[in-house]
């Protein structure tokens, strides 16, 4: 299950919040790693590190490193403070974090009773790719003054400092924080569940607007119901039950080879149309030509449940075009997939007209 190897870091190739790139000398060679310092203690070249490299030998799409379990010879400090909420729990990384909501916390009287989101819209989308579109076309309608936090799932990467683009979308005010909840940790702020969370993101982070996806990465089974997306429908429950506003974003794609997710993806469809038992604004995006057309005969069925809201995609390229991090999704790019962008920009531009 576990593929283990030993090796010395020959050196630090790069840091963002949270993280540290390193390239680790093993038998087999030099591989890139990955080290989680809160986790492990920070790695120097000459330390002997284990990794496990199980990601780097299958070539999974997030998975290009070998990722860092220990540094056998120096071993960090015990952690300090409080904190009893465990993640990961029951693996040989489990780790004790501070949660918003639990008694030890400052937060746990205002999370106590919290009942309600006050109708804060929250967009939901299906993969972690989605994020920084959607803060596209949200900021290019509504350029200032908004308050966003992203609730990060726990159905792709757990630690939230996987991903450099909240790395960056947190250093230039995009993003006013970071929630992670059920197993994922990392974040600024770490809840139990998606629905203190969402509770934590209104009443701990004063957010305007909050963005749930999973983390980084994506598992998926080419079957109807074994895809890690389905939490996206759960999400529009949960924000529903909660007195928010949930905008579902669709996943549409133009680019992807495979055809259960050429259009609309069965992921939107089976998480909105399926699992999502309360409505929701399902923002279709106005695409162009026979494409377009597709999208919006695909999304049809949507309506027996949710409301379907058309967005215009006009001035929606040129925001994704100037967009502070890369847009990347399963290795495309922005030209290379423009309307699984394009339909995510439109969910955050929607958004933004809930605020005005």
């Amino acid at each position: 299950m576990i593929r283990w190897r030993r090796g010395e870091v020959a050196r630090v190739r790069r840091e963002w919040s949270g993280a540290m790139e390193i390239e680790v000398s093993t038998e087999e060679g030099v591989v890139r790693a990955l080290a989680y310092p809160a986790l492990v203690g920070r790695p120097e070249p000459g330390d002997t590190v284990l990794l496990n490299t199980t990601a780097l030998a299958m070539g999974l799409g997030t998975g290009g490193y070998a990722m860092v379990v220990a540094l056998p010879n120096r071993l960090p400090k015990d952690p300090q403070g409080p904190g009893h909420l465990v993640k990961a729990r029951y693996t040989p990384l489990q780790a004790t974090v501070l949660g918003a909501d639990e008694q030890d916390s400052p937060f746990h009287e205002a999370l106590r009773e919290a009942d309600s989101l006050d109708g804060m819209p929250v967009v939901v989308a299906d993969l972690h790719s989605a994020l920084p579109a959607i803060l596209c076309g949200l900021y290019g309608s509504r350029p200032g003054g908004t308050r966003v936090a992203y609730v990060m799932l726990d159905g792709g990467a757990l630690p939230a400092w996987f991903s450099m683009s909240c790395a960056r979308l947190r250093e230039i005010g995009w993003l006013d924080g970071v929630v992670t909840v059920g197993q994922a940790f990392g974040g600024d702020v770490e809840a139990v569940t998606l629905h203190t969370g969402l509770l934590a993101a209104r009443h701990v982070m004063g957010a305007d607007v909050a963005v749930v996806t999973q983390g980084p990465g994506n598992l998926g089974t080419g079957t109807r119901w074994g895809f890690s997306g389905v939490s996206a429908g759960e999400a529009v429950n949960a924000a529903s039950v909660l007195d928010g506003r949930p905008v579902a974003a669709l996943r549409v794609s133009e680019g992807d080879l495979r055809k259960r997710h050429i259009g609309v993806s069965h992921h939107s469809l089976t998480a909105y149309g399926r699992v999502a038992l309360a409505p929701a604004q399902v923002v279709v995006p106005e695409l162009p030509g026979d494409f377009g057309s597709r999208v919006a005969e695909q999304c049809a069925p949507l309506a027996v449940r949710h409301e379907l809201v058309g967005v215009s995609v006009e001035g929606l390229y040129e925001a994704l075009a100037d967009c502070p991090v890369r847009l990347s999704t399963m290795g495309r790019g922005l030209d290379e997939d423009l309307a699984y962008f394009l339909a995510s920009a439109a969910a955050g531009r929607h958004a933004a007209s809930l605020l005005s």
